[in-house]
């Protein structure tokens, strides 16, 4: 069920929380447990969650939702800002919820300028910017589209889409990583266990990794901590609704 305009995320979380029980009782039922599932519909992270834990038999790890929109539009932002292209820009993260929660980092991406490959905090040099109207543009990007157009996302959606999938099929680019909702089961970031929460990702033979080894600093565990709180409660609202769904 799509979020209309001045809608509230619990009210969306209600209506699909009865949705993704379904599908995934019937994936449970039905599907191969090779199936690899992928949530879009909003609040996709908790939709994600909800959907798996009504298909036991089938690997948590084989669900993920859509962070990539996310994802390619933190890229967009800074190759508008350095005069590059997206393509030029990688490694960008975005932790935690599809919501005006999450975090758009970009303190380990790099940008190709003139050939070389540079942070992008060197390559910009204006770190109240990344620290701030950058992070809130990508957050609310969904609202602006929402408000512009009457609708949420359409063809960026389905663009990001094709990109996640076809990172699952074929693997992510040697050097590269992205952006993806996944269980956190066991993950070194501080992330608690059993959030479907978005975390930077390689992907090699169908499965995706994790990330390792980053640098987390103070402003960016914060940010974390705070989109992490945001599913945790997310979680214990739908799971509320689930038991009586």
């Amino acid at each position: 069920m799509p979020r209309r305009d001045g809608m509230e995320r619990k009210d969306l979380l209600k209506a699909n929380v009865k949705i993704f029980k379904c599908q995934g009782a019937a994936l449970e039922k039905y599907a191969k447990k090779s199936v690899k599932v992928i949530v879009v519909g909003n609040p996709a992270n908790t939709n994600c969650l909800t959907a798996a834990k009504s298909a036991p038999s089938i690997p948590k790890e084989n669900f993920s939702c859509l962070t990539r929109l996310d994802h390619n539009r933190a890229k967009a932002q800074i190759a508008l800002k350095l005069g590059v292209t997206s393509d030029d820009v990688k490694n960008v993260i975005i932790w935690g919820n599809h919501s005006s929660t999450q975090y758009p980092d970009v303190s380990h991406a790099k940008v190709k300028l003139q050939g070389k490959e540079v942070g992008v905090y060197d390559a910009l040099k204006d770190d109240s910017w990344l620290k701030g109207e950058f992070i809130t543009t990508v957050q609310q990007r969904g609202a602006a589209v929402i408000k512009a157009r009457k609708l949420s996302s359409a063809m960026s959606a389905a663009k990001a889409i094709c990109d996640h999938v076809r990172d699952i099929w074929f693997g992510t680019p040697e050097g590269e990583f992205v952006s993806m909702g996944i269980i956190s089961d066991g993950n070194s970031y501080g992330v608690p266990d059993d959030l479907l929460y978005s975390f930077p990702v390689t992907i090699k033979n169908k499965t995706w990794k994790i990330v390792e080894g980053l640098t987390i600093n103070d402003f960016s565990r914060e940010k974390m901590d705070l989109t992490a709180k945001e599913l945790a409660e997310e979680k214990e609202t739908a799971f509320e609704f689930l038991s009586s769904a």
